[in-house]
């Protein structure tokens, strides 16, 4: 077989923590089947208490994991775990729980996040920005550090927004603790590279997972050339190939998945 040939299971054998995929309509949710299908085995984090307080609502999650181990790949496990992330023990928990279950941790997709409840610079309050703080962008450097700390190599892989490409009016403590995920990004892919764990950062711009109303909806699927919102796979592809070893000298980059959106 030529070395060129690409092995339809480029992950088989490796073990993945995808966090945040509480919701089959969720971006979290199309990684871990996708990571599934790739051949990984596959730990899924979620905490449905935050999906309940927001208007969207809280989904099944014995429906989330049965969707994701219907493309798992024999000999491939399934496993997965809720814990709030906000609580900073959390990340060290969750990773060992991954080790002890799953016999490893290869790559490790922080794709968490606390949205809502948030506003304009004149309604922050201290309170706030710490809630938006502690889940997207603490808990994503300490299970940095728990992944490193396991003294292998990977790839660890952030989930940021579009607040580098332009304003998210209303959203200040969302886009200020995303937007420190999309800053760290080049240092840690540094400080990690010499132990073989490429680090990067996926932007997957406006995709449609239900919580945007009509109006809305229709208004941002104009900004596209292709006349739709991106779909929760669109990103879980890119996501799924920088997991493979055909991105192993892609590393320090922050990707935008966005379709051509027109801001």
């Amino acid at each position: 077989m030529s070395e060129l040939t690409r092995d339809p299971l480029p992950l088989r054998g490796r073990v993945a923590l995808v966090t945040g995929a509480s919701r089959r309509a969720g971006i979290g949710y199309a990684i871990c089947r996708r990571l599934a299908a790739y051949g990984a085995s596959v730990f899924v984090h979620h905490f449905s208490p935050h999906d309940a307080a927001q208007p969207w609502g809280a989904d099944e999650v014995s429906a989330v994991v049965d969707g994701v181990r219907a493309e798992a790949v024999p000999p491939a496990a399934v496993a997965d775990m809720s814990v709030d992330l906000a609580d900073p023990s959390a990340p060290a928990a969750l990773v060992s729980a991954v080790v002890s279950t799953l016999g490893g941790l290869d790559i490790v997709v922080c794709n968490q996040a606390r949205s809502g409840s948030d506003g304009p610079l004149s309604a922050m309050t201290a309170e706030l920005l710490d809630a938006h703080w502690t889940v997207n962008a603490r808990a994503s450097l300490l299970l940095a550090k728990e992944f490193a700390a396991l003294g292998g190599a990977g790839r660890l892989i952030f989930l940021t927004s579009g607040q580098n490409k332009g304003p998210m009016p209303g959203e200040v403590a969302y886009a200020s603790s995303k937007g420190a995920l999309w800053s760290i990004t080049a240092t840690l892919a540094d400080e990690l590279a010499t132990q073989g764990i490429t680090v990067n950062t996926v932007n997957p711009g406006p995709v449609d997972t239900g919580y945007a109303p009509p109006d809305v909806h229709a208004e941002v699927a104009a900004m596209f050339p292709a006349g739709r919102w991106g779909t929760p796979d669109d990103p879980a592809r890119l996501i799924a190939w920088l997991s493979t070893d055909e991105a192993r000298w892609i590393t320090g980059q922050v990707l935008n998945t966005e379709g051509g959106f027109r801001r």
